[in-house]
């Protein structure tokens, strides 16, 4: 009898979610790779293999598909601030009895010059914006602005992919954009608006790091918001070829067939 291909579940959204199904769908014939977006990105970059769109219903719902879809493992590569989807990947792992990955690039380092001040959640960097700046770069997504909503003394310029979501602050301009991002681009966007405080997530990556840079040429301080934890117990891979060795050493080990 012919032999099935292993399914691989890639929870996706990111650069790494998508080069690891590029990866996989070009040179792993013996896998078949199905992505998962959520939906939340009017017109996302479709990666390579199946796709679907939509949440699952939380983790009982996650662990119905992986179960009725024949998944033999799980890649939760979602952004690193995405922590409901990786505790619900993490719950319908264990619930559906499938290995998980999660895939992680790694976070941003402090360098010599840097003005970082690292904060906990988008309250915390709220309540400490006023003692900084006046002109605020809000790069942390379209959701969340409802934090800093009161901050009626600051102006905001809150830099998405799609329109944010309300509540925003009364002084906002808003820039629909999409990274990667230049450096020479960033230094004209914060002399242009004049801006004296940058706030960011950890995200990491190269893709929106020329901003870090352009705040630190210009002595600008930069609120950081610390990204969660993984959930306890699962492992991480921090690049899309950990991830595919991860995924390789399954099949060829067998212990990710669920027949």
């Amino acid at each position: 009898m012919p032999v099935q291909p292993v399914h691989v579940l890639v929870l996706g959204g990111t650069t790494e979610a998508r080069r690891l199904a590029e990866h996989l769908v070009a040179h792993d014939p013996g896998v078949r790779v199905t992505t998962s977006l959520a939906g939340r990105v009017s017109a996302p970059r479709l990666p390579p293999g199946d796709v679907r769109v939509g949440g699952f219903g939380g983790p009982e719902g996650l662990a119905a598909w992986v179960s009725e879809h024949g998944v033999d493992a799980l890649v939760d590569a979602t952004h690193p601030f995405a922590a409901t989807m990786s505790r619900n990947a993490a719950e319908a792992a264990a619930q559906a009895h499938v290995p998980l990955l999660a895939l992680r690039r790694p976070g941003w380092v402090a360098q010599d010059g840097d003005r970082w001040h690292a904060v906990g959640s988008l309250t915390e960097a709220a309540e400490l914006l006023p003692a900084l700046g006046e002109r605020v770069f809000l790069t942390t997504g379209r959701t969340g602005l409802a934090a800093f909503a009161d901050l009626s003394d600051l102006w905001f310029l809150v830099r998405s992919v799609d329109a944010p979501e309300p509540p925003c602050p009364a002084r906002t301009e808003v820039l629909l954009d999409r990274g990667p991002f230049d450096l020479r681009g960033e230094r004209e966007l914060l002399r242009r608006h004049r801006v004296d405080v940058l706030v960011t997530k950890d995200s990491g990556g190269d893709a929106t790091a020329p901003k870090l840079t352009a705040a630190r040429e210009a002595g600008i301080p930069v609120v950081v918001v610390r990204r969660p934890p993984v959930p306890e117990g699962v492992p991480v891979a921090r690049t899309p070829d950990e991830a595919v060795r991860w995924v390789r050493r399954l099949y060829a080990e067998g212990s990710g067939a669920s027949g």
